[in-house]
């Protein structure tokens, strides 16, 4: 079974040899001069470009960064040397490029005022806060972008694969965010950029195993090497706790801060005229935004209606359209 599928999803007539997927994959065999002048080359215009688009809040400039960034390349060369079991320089090369992109990212940084709201930012805050969706994504975009190089007729789809990836963003938002000294943040692209490296490793070692890329020994044991294995999960559980947890706070924050805009329209439900604009949950706070032509119910009646519909001891305030801030107090204080 596993067969045919293997045979319908890369038929034998169109796979590329391994020498042919070597020779694009790993930068240390061939022409290396010029492949090493290309990548880096390429590296640095997609981070400066994916930069721009980062600060400007451009999203066809942070495409067009993604679409010329060369990152997968080595990312890819690392799945292929797992395979084959071959110590190659891939890994070394894709730490460096993750720090030569930081570094553009935290240099861009300089332009933003120093009170700069990152999370105003759609291009910042959409790739700081990674759910299991994400990964989820990511892993379906790996396996498309290894069949994608392991097929000679379907490459044109590779463009695609590098929109979908989305490798050099996240490091320049993480640059973006260290230089405004936004540790957490820069630690929630820093984990999407690392969720996207498993899937292309993942995605890649799977494709090229069951194509038999690799050598003798691990066709007669039908499986990469157990360090190969272990190094997988370290990482897949790396990866995966965080974006669990991320995803299982999200859902949480959306159910209290949907609860807490509830009650708050019971709370004005008696005085016309009064709405409630929105409700975030900022710094373990909840803010209700409400627009009022009158005064306000006593809040300490909007904290009763909160006991219960979220956890005791979130401190709410309240924001007027007319600019004033009521600290409510804390719920089931």
């Amino acid at each position: 079974m596993i067969g045919k599928v293997r045979t319908r999803v890369l038929p034998a007539s169109q796979r590329r040899s391994l020498d042919e997927l070597t020779e694009d994959l790993d930068l240390s065999s061939g022409d290396t001069t010029s492949k090493r002048s290309a990548f880096w080359t390429m590296l640095t215009l997609s981070s400066v470009i994916a930069s721009g688009g980062v600060l400007t809040d451009s999203t066809a400039t942070v495409i067009g960064a993604m679409i010329i960034a060369p990152l997968s390349t080595p990312i890819m060369g690392i799945a292929l040397g797992s395979v084959k079991r071959r110590r190659t320089r891939s890994a070394r090369v894709v730490l460096l490029a993750c720090l030569l992109v930081t570094a553009v990212g935290m240099a861009a940084s300089v332009a933003l005022p120093g009170d700069y709201d990152l999370l105003s930012n759609s291009q910042i805050s959409s790739r700081t806060s990674p759910g299991l969706m994400d990964l989820i994504a990511a892993l379906a975009t790996g396996f498309a972008g290894a069949v994608a190089l392991a097929r000679r007729d379907v490459a044109a789809v590779l463009p695609g694969v590098a929109i979908a990836i989305s490798l050099v963003p996240p490091l320049v938002v993480a640059g973006v965010c260290l230089g405004q000294l936004s540790g957490w943040l820069a630690l929630g692209a820093l984990v999407l950029f690392v969720s996207n490296l498993f899937a292309l490793v993942f995605g890649g070692m799977v494709v090229f195993a069951s194509l038999g890329y690799g050598t003798e020994a691990d066709k007669a044991a039908g499986r990469p090497a157990r360090r190969t294995y272990a190094a997988m999960i370290l990482l897949f559980t790396a990866v995966f706790v965080p974006l669990t947890a991320n995803t299982v706070i999200t859902l949480l924050l959306n159910t209290w801060t949907g609860r807490t805009k509830d009650a708050a329209q019971q709370w004005l439900a008696d005085v016309p005229g009064a709405s409630v604009t929105s409700v975030d949950a900022t710094s373990r706070t909840m803010y209700v935004h409400v627009r009022s032509p009158g005064d306000l119910p006593p809040v300490e009646s909007l904290l009763d209606r909160l006991e219960g519909r979220i956890p005791d001891g979130i401190p709410v305030v309240v924001d007027t359209s007319r600019g004033r801030r009521i600290d409510a107090g804390v719920v089931g204080g």
